[in-house]
């Protein structure tokens, strides 16, 4: 029986040659994580050259005003104690630095986004590169932060490997 398409006109076969392609949420979501996370870095790399010059402590003490803590206390004299280290050639470093790691996390998360399997590659080795960094970092000192991070990149990973051995059963 011949298909129709409007008023019970038979079906050009248009939609055969072009099925609507179905997207992968999954890539959909993890691209758009890396996309947050682009974000996040590219901010702490114009904060970190905004602060070039400037006086770190004097700012600390401000923003711990106005979130009402007391300058006086232990966590505020931390901050305080380290902050005088941090010079300006080590602000343009941590610049630098998050500015370069922004890109890679855009390169990665549009690529995600637009299904490409460079990207889906790409961050499948970015990812198992920075593990050793992680479990190092929880070692070091065991947060929920840190921990939570890890079991999300681990899921990430999990799925990009699964996505991309079904796409090489499927081709191959």
């Amino acid at each position: 029986m011949e298909e129709t398409g409007i008023a019970g006109a038979p079906d050009s076969g248009a939609n055969a040659e072009h099925p609507a392609k179905h997207h992968d949420g999954g890539l959909l979501a993890i691209g758009l994580f890396k996309l947050v996370e682009a974000a996040f870095f590219f901010l702490l790399g114009v904060g970190a050259l905004h602060f070039i010059h400037r006086d770190l402590g004097d700012a600390a003490l401000r923003l711990a005003t106005r979130l009402r803590m007391d300058p006086e206390g232990r966590l505020v004299g931390f901050l305080l104690d380290h902050l005088d280290t941090i010079t300006a050639h080590r602000l343009r470093q941590i610049g630098v630095a998050t500015f370069f790691y922004a890109g890679l996390r855009v390169t990665e998360g549009v690529g995600l986004v637009m299904e490409k399997p460079w990207a889906e590659y790409l961050t499948v080795g970015l990812t198992v590169s920075f593990l050793p960094w992680e479990l190092y970092e929880i070692v070091r000192r065991l947060d929920w932060v840190r921990v939570g991070l890890l079991v999300l990149n681990l899921i990430f990973l999990a799925y990009l490997v699964w996505a991309l051995r079904r796409k090489k059963l499927i081709e191959g």
